[in-house]
């Protein structure tokens, strides 16, 4: 048995494989070795209710981008699955299963953060620079929502999408500040803001805002390989799924091709290690 999990910020998808066939499937809160604690991993870990017997276990998580957070990681799995064989890689890797599986291209991430790689179809040859939320995570759920509150408390936004935020939101800047500043996962609470740019994203302004994001993540995330434009450029994460539309005409302006969209890369990573030799 498999046992496949997917990591992000915001939640954790855990897919378990007995053969070719999937057995368990269930979702919990997402875990970052960034900003999250470590005991809030190995209470997780407790919760999961999964059978003995896993031979291995497969982490793509996010903040997994060096060994010190790995090795947390798998230390924590270790403890709960003495047995399994235990490997941790980042969530660009899962990216590249999931939409390119053997195939060479580009595979981006734009979800609460963003990020790219180029990959050949087994290995991660470049990556782009993740600076994190205060300085990088160009066209993110993040960078959206940022530029939503902006545009709000600055006074940009117009008229009638003011009265709809104020409708949804009823947000005060004293309990802005408070909860951006002085309470736990910002990044996360900024990305929650990009839920209204969705549902208004065929407004002018929104469509406006939403490009400029992108534009920037373009820029610094798919500019850098050479021969882009040629390339196979894949995306996984909820903003590249919902905004795809914006995504397309965004990449399209720097003739570049969208070739595919997955909201998560959960059925592609099942559909890898189905392709697998025994």
């Amino acid at each position: 048995m498999k046992l496949i999990i997917d990591a992000g910020s915001t939640k954790m998808e855990w897919i378990l494989l007995d053969g070719n066939v999937v057995k368990q499937r269930f979702q919990t809160e997402g875990f970052n070795p960034n900003y999250s604690d470590r005991q809030c991993l190995v209470e997780t870990c407790r919760g999961a209710s999964l059978p003995n017997g896993i031979q291995s276990i497969h982490y793509y998580g996010t903040g997994c981008g060096n060994e010190q957070n790995c090795q947390i990681i798998k230390e924590v799995f270790q403890g709960r699955f003495p047995d399994a064989e235990i490997h941790v890689t980042h969530d660009l890797m899962a990216a590249c299963h999931a939409v390119l599986g053997h195939e060479k291209g580009i595979a981006c991430i734009l979800g609460t953060g963003s990020n790219s790689c180029h990959y050949d179809g087994e290995n991660i040859t470049e990556k782009a620079v993740s600076l994190g939320y205060m300085v990088g995570d160009e066209g993110s759920g993040m960078h959206i929502g940022r530029e939503m509150v902006r545009a709000y408390f600055y006074g940009f936004m117009p008229k009638d999408l003011r009265q709809r935020f104020d409708a949804e939101y009823h947000l005060e800047l004293k309990d802005f500040i408070q909860h951006l500043y002085h309470e736990a996962q910002p990044s996360k609470y900024l990305a929650t803001f990009a839920k209204f740019a969705g549902e208004n994203q065929s407004h002018p302004y929104i469509n406006g805002l939403v490009k400029g994001c992108f534009k920037d993540f373009i820029e610094a995330f798919i500019l850098r390989y050479e021969n882009c434009e040629s390339m196979k450029i894949c995306f996984i994460g909820s903003v590249a799924f919902h905004f795809q539309d914006i995504l397309k005409e965004s990449l399209r302006e720097y003739g570049l091709t969208l070739e595919e969209v997955m909201q998560a890369p959960a059925e592609g990573l099942i559909k890898y290690y189905q392709s697998l030799p025994a």
